[in-house]
């Protein structure tokens, strides 16, 4: 039988996983909710974000957590200057378009990111990267409390932009009716670079979260993004408190299948709920019914 403790302990590992997850798939959720459109840049943006903190520890000495409103803003501006000059303007209002570009985008940042950096993997040393905190019977890495608290912090003020301010209504108004936000003398075309923006600066917070205990690559998005993109089907598509909870979900349901079947085999039971939440309930957890 199971040591109380060990599970304990991955249950633990699992929420402060998922915590950074549904953090990343906040920002998918918020881009496909006004958009409705699929990011499949985002992987490589989450990648680009991982290589411009590991840049500012290795090359200015900037600690990754005080890199985060540098790397926020940074990755804001990106957003909002792609959709708002390269997937508008390619993409001449079709979705189709805005497919394959952002799946071009994709394979373009990744490549750059081969040229200039080639396909080693790095990370940084940080005074508290193998620093532990004992929580009951569980000793939980201090990296990984910080991304949980960190995450969730930053998911409450997207919360909140959402919820109480003007341009949370106006991205809510978008979301809902397109035309009648136009109607209503909304900038359509601006909330969705802001959108596209505010999304990218979620992957800006989750990597500051992720380097101190975890690693860059050209192709370290790839693995994130699946994850993601689970999550926003299982929470509910366009679902900011699905993404929320189906990450947290995810992360345990990850840490407790590489318990019992190793870290290979782990992601074995994200993808049997997937499966299992495609066939009970389509619209996901927190979805509405179509």
């Amino acid at each position: 039988m199971l040591d109380p403790a060990i599970l304990f302990s991955s249950v633990l590992n699992g929420l402060t996983t998922g915590a950074v997850y549904a953090l990343i798939a906040l920002g998918l959720t918020l881009i496909y909710g006004v958009l409705h459109i699929i990011n499949f840049a985002h992987g490589a943006a989450l990648m680009v974000a991982l290589y411009a903190v590991y840049l500012l520890k290795d090359r200015l000495g900037i600690d990754p957590y005080a890199a985060l409103p540098l790397v926020v803003a940074g990755m804001f501006v990106l957003g909002y200057a792609l959709q708002r000059y390269v997937i508008n303007r390619a993409s001449h209002g079709k979705d189709e378009n805005i497919l394959l570009v952002t799946l071009g985008l994709a394979i373009v940042l990744e490549n750059l990111a081969l040229v200039w950096f080639k396909s080693d993997t790095r990370t940084i040393d940080t005074a508290y990267t193998l620093a532990t905190v004992e929580i009951g019977p569980a000793m939980i890495a201090l990296p990984k409390i910080i991304a949980f608290c960190g995450a969730l912090a930053v998911a409450a003020v997207l919360f909140w932009i959402i919820r109480s301010t003007d341009l949370g209504r106006a991205i809510r108004a978008v979301a809902k009716e397109k035309q009648g936000a136009k109607l209503m003398g909304i900038d359509v075309e601006k909330v969705y670079a802001l959108s596209f923006g505010i999304g990218m600066a979620c992957l800006g917070a989750a990597a500051c979260f992720l380097l101190p205990a975890y690693y860059v690559n050209p192709q370290v998005g790839g693995g994130f993004v699946l994850v993601a993109f689970t999550i926003v089907v299982l929470g509910g598509m366009g679902s900011f408190v699905g993404a929320l909870v189906g990450g947290l979900l995810i992360g345990v349901v990850e840490s407790i299948g590489g318990l019992f079947l190793g870290d290979s085999l782990g992601q074995m039971g994200i993808f049997a709920i997937f499966i299992a939440v495609l066939l009970f309930r389509p619209q996901g957890l927190f979805g509405a019914r179509g």
